[in-house]
């Protein structure tokens, strides 16, 4: 991929919110939109930082208590396009499809769910993420151009280094961040293999 990618576009969804503030502080300043859902949107208003709600996006609000947000082909396509890909940029363009540069995205807390007392395999299972893996992997996927930002702890250098670069993607930096992806989805869906296994006898 021969062409500088910049980032203009982020969508940011957490379930952990520390240290959200300054991050999204920081894209703004970088003068960077961002697309949100559901807390995550209220947070980042909190913060005086304006938000587009993915729906708007979309066309197509949240449904089924928020199992359904971003599972779309507006954001979907805006991840997986490759920018490289004239064929790519055009579908998308006739579909009225924008690119997504910088996902933020961690997932439910699965695994201290299930160490609580008297969790039930309900609540367990209200806790499996499904959007986030899936927008973790859709971005890790198209790393050379986009930024996927998994963890808090990534939020600092992830800016300093937009800042340094002019907005610009490093591709290095980006498998680097797509690496940590692949390892985090890997744990997350060997927890619930595990989870899962024990509480229908099965080997996990």
């Amino acid at each position: 991929m021969s062409q500088q990618i910049k980032v203009r576009r982020a969508l940011v969804s957490v379930w952990d919110k520390s240290g959200l503030e300054p991050f999204v502080q920081g894209l703004k300043g970088l003068g960077i939109q961002i697309l949100s859902t559901g807390g995550t949107a209220r947070a980042i208003r909190d913060a005086g930082v304006e938000v587009t709600d993915v729906a708007q996006v979309t066309g197509f609000p949240e449904i089924l208590d928020g199992r359904v947000k971003t599972l779309h082909p507006a954001i979907h396509g805006g991840l997986l396009a490759r920018r490289d890909d004239e064929t790519h940029m055009q579908t998308i363009a006739e579909h009225g499809i924008e690119t997504i540069d910088l996902v933020c995205v961690n997932l439910y807390p699965f695994e201290q769910t299930i160490s609580r007392p008297g969790c039930t395999l309900d609540e367990a299972v209200e806790n499996i993420d499904i959007g986030g893996p899936t927008m973790l992997r859709s971005a890790a996927k198209n790393s050379r151009a986009i930024y996927v930002v998994s963890s808090p702890a990534q939020y600092a250098e992830t800016i300093e280094r937009l800042r340094a670069d002019g907005g610009h993607i490093d591709p290095v930096y980006g498998q680097r961040l797509a690496v940590d992806v692949y390892r985090q989805t890997a744990r997350y869906d060997l927890a619930i293999t595990a989870y899962l296994a024990a509480q229908s006898g099965l080997p996990s």
